[in-house]
């Protein structure tokens, strides 16, 4: 085998926890064919509150040596005397600047509005509303709430570039935009690097629009596969709709992505879209389709034909999986989560199996 590949796994909560372990299995050196070599932390609540986040920056700084990170859902405390979220300690850390989740259509489950092609968000992973400064002023009905927020042309750069890089690959038109006739100034920055990107893309199509109009249009656009840039809090709201437009949230995984001088991905961070789902722990029941969808994300990423044959079957046994009927709960079907999983790992063992005997079929 070659050299392996290292990825670094992040422990998690409830049933977030659970899932991640099935989605490890799919991992197996002798299923995937490739060495494979994983480095643990135990991003957990009571793990995380021990350490005081030290466990979070020490997994960061793991993952930027590797390039490859496997999360699992974290419980995120109330309160601003607790330890906070994990993830956006993960992301500032490693230089995290988008978040890519992509809504696609389930085989054997009905879409909202008769929408068949995929939708991918690509999302700013830091700065916006998101580690905002607030604070208030006044007292009783005079109180009023201030925020300061910030965003970089930098940033805006990576995500507007990135989004047409992805259109390219998915035969998408870029789609959609932030709300910049109201903040000229703030929003109209991601819109200027938008419209650069789209002058330096000029075969990719570029349909801008404003937010409240991309939400509204979602809902009649069936056609061609969209890439949508958005702000940090826009994509959040915008992702979980177009996920759950295809059917459920549990289907489709999410990548956080850093990059290197040259525009270059550097490190790759894939999870699950969904939280912890504390009623699901225990009762082998939940839906373990975006965990183990992160793990052909993920190795879409890595180098090499073995990571690439798998990630395509991974994604390909998962869904056709469901097109023949092996469905969890949420999906109106009785497959256990394990039950689920096992049947994955028989569809990419004989995939891969079979594409190996194939290798001399000219093309």
């Amino acid at each position: 085998m070659a050299e392996p590949i290292r990825i670094v796994v992040l422990h998690g909560d409830q049933t977030g926890e659970e899932l991640l372990r099935e989605a490890l299995r799919l991992l197996d050196p002798a299923l995937v064919g490739m060495a494979v070599e994983l480095e643990h932390f135990d991003l957990s609540l009571e793990a995380r509150r021990e350490s005081r986040n030290q466990v979070v920056l020490d997994a960061a700084i793991a993952m930027k040596a590797a390039g490859y990170g496997l999360k699992a859902a974290t419980i995120t405390p109330e309160g601003s005397g607790d330890v906070g979220s994990p993830n956006a300690i993960l992301r500032k850390e490693v230089d995290g600047r988008v978040i890519v989740r992509t809504g696609r259509r389930i085989p054997s489950i009905r879409p909202v509005a008769g929408i068949h092609s995929p939708i991918s968000v690509i999302r700013m992973a830091v700065d916006d509303a998101y580690g905002a400064k607030e604070w208030r002023e006044g007292q009783d009905l005079d109180e009023m709430a201030y925020r300061t927020e910030k965003i970089s042309r930098r940033t805006c750069r990576i995500v507007a570039e990135y989004s047409f890089r992805h259109a390219r690959r998915a035969g998408a038109r870029v789609f959609g935009g932030p709300k910049w006739t109201v903040s000229p100034v703030y929003e109209g920055m991601f819109k200027e690097e938008m419209d650069r990107a789209a002058e330096a893309n000029p075969d990719i199509r570029y349909e801008p629009q404003l937010i409240d109009a991309t939400y509204a249009l979602l809902l009649a656009s069936h056609g061609e596969p969209l890439v949508i840039p958005a702000m940090n809090r826009d994509g959040d709201n915008l992702s979980d709709l177009v996920m759950q437009m295809f059917g459920t949230i549990a289907a489709a995984e999410s990548l956080v992505l850093s990059f290197d001088a040259e525009g270059h991905v550097s490190i790759v961070m894939a999870e699950a879209p969904h939280g912890t789902a504390p009623a699901l722990q225990g009762k082998n029941l939940a839906n373990p389709m975006a965990m183990i969808l992160a793990v052909g994300g993920l190795l879409a990423y890595a180098p090499g034909e073995p990571a690439h044959t798998s990630s395509r079957a991974i994604y390909e046994g998962t869904l056709e999986a469901v097109s023949d009927g092996v469905k969890t709960a949420d999906l109106a079907g009785h497959a256990t989560t394990t039950e689920f999983t096992e049947e994955v790992i028989r569809r990419v063992r004989t995939k891969i199996e079979v594409w190996s005997t194939l290798a001399y079929v000219e093309r």
